[in-house]
């Protein structure tokens, strides 16, 4: 038996929003599931969160935790306590470089909706700009890539995906996408903190009408865990007692115009993230952070530069 669990809210209903090209509007702070995949945790956390004010759940077919968040999802909306409904949750998931192909990404698609248990998906992004078992300088990547964006745009049309993207994709590849997309991307998701701030991408994002989603903003933890070797980062969140270090980082993202989709596993995570929308940084702050990159650039996560 699934319970929705009641939390007091503390952050405001209506969040801060981004305007998709197609004129959709998608909340700019979401909850992040990567690497949850034990169904009892993560149908509680996004219980909790939708709770807590969260509309926006990131998955991904790779992450195997779309049937979970599904079910958690139909608990809800079967609740009268919570007044959800579908229409008020944004869903968002993506294909895995497997899964890469017409074909593949049309099953793919199909087999998402069934597992989270929905007739739509508001936004489904290509996860990675290759596919698997492939080394990275293959000619295959772009056919592959290519056949699947143009399953999103079929499904877009039907109105099965409100809204298509792609995830870890670099310039060279949205400029590729120029010569074949009918439908340009509407969202970019990438790794993006304060010391890989993705500046030439965000920029090429931003001119380009595509919304930057930002992930791993917390450096997968390790900013927040093991960030002696930054101690920058200890400085600027010294002089703000009022913020967490991840309030810091997700407040950061915001203020670049990015959506930012951080994980967390307890209540208390889940309502300093969220709250970190009611806050700002001064530009001194935002100025402090922008220049750590130069001297301790670093990815945490899967770099796609080199895949052709």
């Amino acid at each position: 038996e699934i319970i929705v669990i009641g939390l007091m809210r503390t952050v405001p209903l209506q969040q801060s929003a981004l305007i998709l090209s197609n004129g959709l509007s998608m909340p700019s702070i979401g909850l992040g599931t990567w690497q949850q995949r034990d169904c009892a945790t993560i149908r509680r956390v996004v219980q909790q969160a939708l709770a807590a004010g969260y509309r926006l759940i990131d998955t991904a077919s790779g992450y195997r935790n779309e049937e979970a968040i599904g079910e958690a999802l139909q608990a809800t909306f079967a609740c009268v306590n919570a007044n959800l409904s579908r229409s008020d949750i944004w869903l968002t998931s993506k294909l895995a470089p497997k899964q890469q192909g017409y074909e593949g990404a049309s099953a793919a698609i199909q087999e998402s909706l069934q597992k989270l248990r929905t007739d739509y998906i508001d936004l489904y992004l290509i996860h990675w700009p290759g596919i698997s078992k492939r080394s990275q300088e293959s000619h295959d990547h772009r056919s592959y890539r290519e056949g699947s964006w143009k399953a999103l745009e079929t499904f877009y049309r039907r109105g099965v995906v409100r809204a298509i993207g792609v995830s870890n994709y670099t310039v060279k590849h949205l400029e590729e996408m120029k010569e074949y997309a009918d439908i340009s991307p509407m969202v970019n998701q990438c790794e993006m903190h304060p010391l890989c701030p993705q500046t030439e991408l965000l920029q090429y994002c931003h001119r380009n009408d595509i919304v930057f989603t930002a992930y791993a903003s917390l450096g997968e933890s390790a900013l927040l865990n093991s960030c002696d070797f930054v101690p920058e980062l200890r400085m600027i969140a010294a002089r703000r007692p009022d913020l967490t270090l991840a309030q810091i980082l997700l407040i950061w993202g915001l203020q670049h115009n990015a959506a930012v989709i951080p994980k967390a596993s307890s209540t208390k995570h889940l309502l300093e993230n969220l709250s970190a929308i009611n806050h700002k940084l001064s530009a001194n702050e935002m100025l402090a952070l922008d220049t750590i990159e130069k001297k301790y650039h670093r990815h945490f996560c899967w770099d796609p530069q080199n895949v052709a």
